[in-house]
C-alpha cells in the first residue's frame, strides 16, 4: 500500500509542474508580445527596470521566463547589462507569487473550484478564438488539482504513525545547528536543480512542514536553498550562450548568493519576524492545544518568508547593482575568438529555450544577425573589387566562400530550431510570426549566394586580360552602394517594430536600383555593338549589374516578410 502512496505524490508533484507549465506557457501565449515591449520600454532606471521585473513575472509566472526575455534584450543592445540585473531583481519578487498560490491550495480545498474549471475550460479550447483562454484554465486546474492531491496524499502518509515517527526521527536527528542549517541549504538548491522546478520544491516544503514531520528552521532553509537551486540550472543553461548572457546569469546567483549570506546571520529573528506576522507560535508541542490549527499556518508563513527574503534582497542591494556588473564582468571575460569568422548562433541555444512563445523572440534576433552579418559579407566584395595585392585578394575572397558556407548553416540551424518550437501549441499570431521568419531566412541566404556570385565574378576579371574602363567602375560602385543603402533599410527593418517601420522606403530604393540596372544595360548593349569594350568584358559587366539587381530584388522579398507583405506569384 506505501508504494501506491509514494506514486501519489509523485504523480500529483507531477500533475502540478505541468499545471504550472501549461498557466505559464498560455499567460505568454495571451501577453507575449505586449510584455516584450514592456520590458524594452520600462527600464529607464533600475527602479523601473525592477517593477518591470516584478509585473512580467507575476503576469507569466515563470521568472524563467523573464529572465530568457531580458538576456534577448540584452543581446540585442536594447538593454544594458545594469537594466537586466534590476529587471532579474523584480524577477525573483514576482516569482514569489507562486509560493502564494500554493499557500493558498493548503489553505482550504481547492479542488472544489477544479472541475467547474476543467468544464469551463473545455469548451472555450473548442471555440477556436478563446482557446488560449481555455488552455489557461486547464493549467490552473491541473494545478490547484495536483496541489490538493498532494495536500491529501502527503496528509495521510504523515498520519500513519510509523511513517510520522520515522520521517520525525530522521529529520529530528540533524538538531537545530547552524551545520543542520547549511546542510538543508544545500539539500534543497540540488532538489531544485534535479527538479528543475522551484514551485515543486516548494510544494514539498509545504507539505513536509504543514504536516509536522519537518521543523520550520528546517523548512525556511529549503526555501532558501531553492532560490539557489533555481540560478544554477540559468547559470547550466547560459554555458553555451553569449558573454551577455552568462554575465546576466551570473549575476542571478550572485544576488541570491549574497542574500542567503546576510539572511543566515540574521536567520532567527528574521524567521521570528515573519512567524509573529503570521501568527505562527514557534514553540508550539503537538501536545498543546490548538496544534493542528497552527501547523496550518505554516504554508502561509513559508510563503511569507518567500517574499520577505526576495523583497529585502532587492531593496538592499539594488543600491549595488553597477558593483554586481562590475563583479561579473571581471569574473566572465569575452572569448577572445574571433566570433564573426567562426560560426555560432548568438542568440539561439537549446539550453536556455524553455518557452515557445519566447522562443520566437530569440529566433527573431538571430535572424537580425544573420542580416548584419549578410551585409558584411557584400561588404567584403565592394572591398574585393578594389584590392590590387594578390595575396590579400586570395585571402579576402576564401573569406567570402567561408560566409557563404556559414550562411547556409545558418540558414538550416535557424530553421530547424523554428521547427522545433511549431512543435508546441502556439498562438496564431505567433505561427504567422514563424511563417515569415522562415521566408526571411530562406531570403537572406539567397542574399549570401548572390554575394559569393558577385565575388566570383570578380575573380573572374581579376584573371581576364582586359579591364574596366574608369566610367565602368564608376557605375559599378554607384550599383554597389544602392545595394548596400538597401541592405541597410533591411537591417533596420527587421530590428524594429512593423509599425516603426516605413516599406516605402524599401520599394523606392529597389526601384532606384532596377531603373540603374536597366540603363547600363541598355547602354552596355550599345557600347559591346559600337566595339567600346570587348564583348568578354562587357559579359561580365552586365553579369555584375544583374545580380546586384538580384540582391536587391532579394533584400524586398525579406522587407516583405518582416512586414506581412504576402509574396507575389
Amino acid at each position: 500500500m506505501d508504494i501506491w502512496i509514494v506514486f501519489k505524490l509523485i504523480g500529483s508533484l507531477a500533475l502540478l509542474m505541468f499545471g504550472m507549465k501549461s498557466m505559464s506557457e498560455s499567460l505568454q501565449k495571451m501577453a507575449g508580445p505586449q510584455l516584450r515591449r514592456v520590458l524594452g520600454a520600462m527600464t529607464t532606471n533600475r527602479f523601473t527596470g525592477m517593477l518591470t521585473g516584478v509585473a512580467v513575472t507575476a503576469a507569466v509566472q515563470s521568472s524563467t521566463a523573464t529572465t530568457l526575455m531580458t538576456v534577448s534584450f540584452v543581446n540585442a543592445g536594447l538593454l544594458t547589462l545594469i537594466q537586466a540585473i534590476s529587471v532579474i531583481m523584480g524577477a525573483n519578487i514576482g516569482t514569489t507569487v507562486t509560493a502564494w498560490i500554493m499557500s493558498l491550495g493548503f489553505s482550504f480545498n481547492i479542488t472544489d473550484f477544479v472541475y467547474p474549471a476543467f468544464f469551463l475550460g473545455i469548451i472555450l479550447i473548442y471555440m477556436k478564438k478563446r482557446r488560449v483562454i481555455g488552455d489557461f484554465l486547464f493549467g490552473v486546474a491541473f494545478l490547484f488539482l495536483g496541489l490538493g492531491t498532494l495536500k491529501e496524499t502527503g496528509t495521510n502518509f504523515a498520519t500513519d504513525p510509523a511513517m510520522r515517527e520515522g520521517i520525525m526521527a530522521f529529520f529530528s536527528q540533524f538538531g537545530d545547528s547552524m551545520w543542520s542549517y547549511l546542510l538543508f541549504l544545500v539539500i534543497g538548491s540540488v532538489l531544485t536543480l534535479c527538479v528543475q522546478s522551484s514551485a515543486a520544491m516548494m510544494a514539498i516544503t509545504m507539505i513536509l512542514c504543514s504536516t509536522g514531520v519537518m521543523s520550520i528552521q528546517q523548512g525556511i532553509m529549503l526555501v532558501l536553498g531553492e532560490n539557489i537551486g533555481t540560478t544554477i540550472t540559468a547559470n547550466i543553461a547560459a554555458m553555451g550562450a553569449n558573454v551577455q548572457a552568462r554575465r546576466a546569469a551570473l549575476a542571478h546567483f550572485t544576488y541570491n548568493i549574497i542574500g542567503v549570506i546576510w539572511s543566515l546571520c540574521l536567520l532567527k529573528p528574521f524567521v521570528g519576524l515573519v512567524c509573529n506576522m503570521a501568527g505562527f507560535d514557534q514553540g508550539m508541542a503537538a501536545t498543546d492545544p490548538g496544534y493542528e490549527a497552527n501547523l496550518a499556518k505554516i504554508s502561509v508563513v513559508l510563503a511569507g518568508f518567500h517574499s520577505a527574503f526576495n523583497i529585502t534582497n532587492t531593496a538592499i542591494l539594488i543600491w549595488f547593482i553597477p558593483q554586481i556588473e562590475k563583479l561579473v564582468c571581471a569574473i566572465i571575460k569575452p572569448r577572445r575568438e574571433d566570433e564573426e569568422d567562426d560560426f555560432k548562433l548568438h542568440f539561439i541555444t537549446s539550453g536556455i529555450m524553455k518557452t515557445p512563445e519566447l522562443s520566437v523572440l530569440e529566433a527573431q534576433k538571430e535572424i537580425k544577425s544573420f542580416g548584419e552579418r549578410i551585409q558584411s559579407m557584400f561588404g567584403m566584395v565592394r572591398t574585393l573589387l578594389d584590392e590590387e595585392d594578390n595575396d590579400k585578394f586570395v585571402k579576402l575572397y576564401s573569406r567570402i566562400e567561408k560566409y557563404e558556407e556559414i550562411s547556409d548553416q545558418m540558414e538550416v540551424d535557424i530553421a530547424n530550431y523554428l521547427h522545433d518550437v511549431s512543435d508546441a501549441h502556439l498562438s496564431d499570431d505567433t505561427k504567422a510570426k514563424m511563417r515569415a521568419m522562415l521566408r526571411e531566412i530562406s531570403e537572406i541566404e539567397s542574399i549570401g549566394d548572390s554575394c559569393y556570385k558577385l565575388a566570383r565574378i570578380i575573380n573572374r576579371y581579376r584573371t581576364s586580360k582586359e579591364q574596366f574602363s574608369g566610367y565602368q567602375l564608376k557605375n559599378i560602385k554607384t550599383m554597389m552602394e544602392l545595394v548596400d543603402n538597401s541592405l541597410t533599410e533591411m537591417n533596420n527593418i527587421l530590428v524594429n517594430y512593423k509599425e516603426h517601420s516605413d516599406i516605402n522606403r524599401a520599394y523606392n530604393i529597389e526601384k532606384e536600383i532596377d531603373n540603374y540596372r536597366d540603363m547600363i544595360k541598355t547602354e552596355n548593349l550599345n557600347d559591346v555593338n559600337e566595339q567600346k569594350y570587348s564583348y568578354a568584358i562587357g559579359t561580365m559587366y552586365g553579369d555584375f549589374f544583374d545580380e546586384c539587381e538580384t540582391v536587391g530584388d532579394y533584400v524586398l522579398n525579406v522587407v516583405e516578410a518582416r512586414m506581412g507583405v504576402k509574396k507575389k506569384d
